[in-house]
């Protein structure tokens, strides 16, 4: 009997590498600044993909977190930042299913209807909340940014919360 191979299957990490990719190309296009803390996360992130090290994810997320908040403290339009934060969200999810996956079944089990209906639907999710945050922050920016921030913040942290 051979023994079952615990990594993460490769349809998850190559997803989930794009996505983190896009994540890193959507914060530069706000600011150059963030985009460089974005750059480091997106290393740390092929590590905890790869190596299947949900450690190396957190702190790949904190460190994409960094770049974000840099790139919106440099005054940076919100726009991509919104795309970014759900590009790592969709990432980060992807990322933490293809571990789960092989840990529970093994990465040469048959689940890629399972990988992509899971990222379909987060997606989708990801994409309606992203929109709504986004929404929230134009109707919001007629004199009060800081309320508009704070909406901007909520809507991020239902984006997180959607995927929980």
């Amino acid at each position: 009997m051979t023994e079952i191979d615990r990594r993460p299957p490769p349809t998850s990490v190559v997803a989930a590498t794009v996505l983190a990719l896009l994540s890193v190309l959507a914060c530069a296009a706000a600011s150059a600044q963030g985009a460089l803390a974005a750059t480091v996360g997106l290393l740390a992130f092929l590590v905890g993909v790869v190596r299947g090290s949900r450690r190396a994810l957190t702190w790949a997320v904190v460190l994409y977190a960094a770049g974000f908040v840099v790139a919106g403290l440099s005054g940076a339009d919100p726009a991509p930042l919104v795309a970014a934060a759900v590009a790592l969200a969709l990432a980060w999810d992807a990322a933490d299913h293809a571990l789960s996956l092989g840990e529970h079944v093994g990465r040469d089990a048959r689940s890629r209807r399972n990988q992509f209906v899971h990222a379909g639907t987060n997606g989708l999710v990801g994409l309606l909340t992203g929109g709504v945050a986004y929404g929230t922050y134009v109707a919001a920016t007629g004199g009060q940014p800081v309320a508009a921030l704070v909406f901007l913040l909520l809507g991020a942290v239902a984006v997180v919360t959607a995927f929980r």
